[in-house]
């Protein structure tokens, strides 16, 4: 592909560059396949566009370079900052109050698959702190993938609920820990205080951005309507704005952006109707951010060893997630059926785990490309089949508004029935 693009740069020279014509031909290519994907098997539109971008990166597309940087990580960045917003504003805190073995089941989870990975990968000779950094990223599930499964399914009900939930729970600790052990891999301090500094740090400068962007937002809904579409460009352009504060200021975008969400949900806590104005600029934003990811994990060098330890990584993840949603279950207000399916609809992998393994390839040139050579395949590998694992669980569940098969007309799926 290398050898084509050189050709085609000779003759074709576009005002915004070639980069710009190859990634809005390979974003053409992704919508139609997720397009035909969902429509022909029934499968979210996630799967089609990460299978093209996985395509595109096999052939040596040479649109994302790695590690990320510049305008490719910025977008990044703000994609997942907008998902983990819209995330936040799901959860109202005083449900934890009247439910607090929600927060078990998120903290259990967490823990086990943390601990989970790192002994699987250590039992497999790999080094200590490469190990602790792919424990780490294999905390997050991904608020992005159930999101869009969700929206492609029609999802609603308990375990849809749950699942987004404990998701974005689990990304909430693993920005934390992974952004401060990101900055700690070569130190030699291991106290208490060399711990939890940069934890503290994270934490406060991410609430200190959080906390300014659903102020601004608050006041905004005071004189705005929700449902404009003057609002819907305020917020992103107020997340965009603390995306990149945050990370300049030592924080986590991410992180403020899924504070600043938890925070106007408290402030506002009134069903939010400016998401759906967001419409097609946010979709754009989302399948851009699915076909980057998979672009760049299917650029990780494949070899038996890494197959194996990807593999066994997924493998413990999975039981762990499952294992740690069903264990703290007694008492939670779902079924263990239902913890069963929540667990299994939390395997997903994509954008905020490959941001972790960017932050650690940005920290260490020599640990981060370790962490990257078994946390990339796995991203790649759950980007695609953890969202089908995610839509089967949701369709087990009951959860789903529309039935699970293929579209064999241009017609609903109603109408091609009658």
């Amino acid at each position: 592909m290398d050898e084509v693009m050189a050709v085609w740069a000779e003759w074709v020279k576009p005002s915004a560059g070639l980069p710009t014509v190859q990634w809005s031909l390979l974003l053409a290519l992704a919508a139609a396949a997720g397009h035909l994907l969902q429509r022909h098997t029934g499968l979210p539109k996630v799967v089609g566009y990460s299978l093209v971008g996985t395509i595109a990166g096999l052939l040596g597309f040479s649109g994302a370079a790695w590690p990320l940087q510049g305008v490719a990580l910025f977008l990044l960045e703000l994609g997942v900052a907008v998902v983990l917003f819209e995330s936040g504003g799901r959860i109202a805190l005083r449900w934890f109050r009247h439910n607090p073995m929600v927060l078990l089941q998120s903290l259990l989870e967490s823990v086990l698959t943390a601990v989970a990975v790192y002994y699987v990968l250590r039992f497999m000779d790999v080094r200590a702190s490469v190990a602790e950094g792919v424990a780490l990223i294999a905390m997050a599930a991904s608020p992005a993938v159930l999101s869009r499964v969700i929206m492609d399914t029609r999802a609603a009900g308990p375990v849809t609920e749950r699942a987004m939930v404990l998701s974005t729970l689990s990304t909430f600790y693993a920005l934390t820990l992974v952004s401060a052990r990101a900055g700690t891999l070569h130190r030699e301090e291991t106290g208490l205080y060399a711990a939890l500094y940069p934890v503290a740090v994270i934490l406060g400068v991410s609430f200190v951005v959080g906390a300014l962007v659903a102020l601004a937002l608050r006041s905004a809904l005071r004189v705005m309507s929700p449902t404009s579409e003057n609002t819907s460009i305020l917020l992103i352009a107020l997340i965009a704005a603390g995306t990149a504060l945050a990370a300049h200021f030592g924080g986590s975008a991410p992180l403020a952006a899924l504070i600043g969400g938890l925070m106007l949900k408290q402030l506002h806590p009134r069903p939010w109707a400016w998401t759906k104005q967001l419409g097609t600029a946010a979709s754009l934003l989302t399948m851009l951010m699915f076909v980057l990811v998979s672009v760049v994990a299917a650029k990780a060098d494949w070899n038996p060893a890494v197959v194996g330890m990807v593999l066994a990584v997924v493998a413990a993840r999975f039981l762990a997630k499952v294992l740690g949603v069903s264990a703290a279950n007694w008492g939670s207000g779902t079924s263990w059926k239902q913890a069963f399916w929540t667990g299994c609809a939390m395997t997903p992998m994509s954008s905020i785990a490959l941001l972790l393994v960017s932050q650690f390839v940005a920290s260490s040139l020599t640990l981060g490309p370790r962490i990257a050579s078994i946390a990339l395949p796995a991203i790649l590998l759950m980007e695609i089949v953890g969202a089908i694992i995610a839509t089967f669980a949701i369709y087990r569940a009951g959860e789903s508004l529309k039935p699970w098969q293929p579209q064999v007309t241009g017609l609903p799926a109603g109408e091609a029935r009658g």
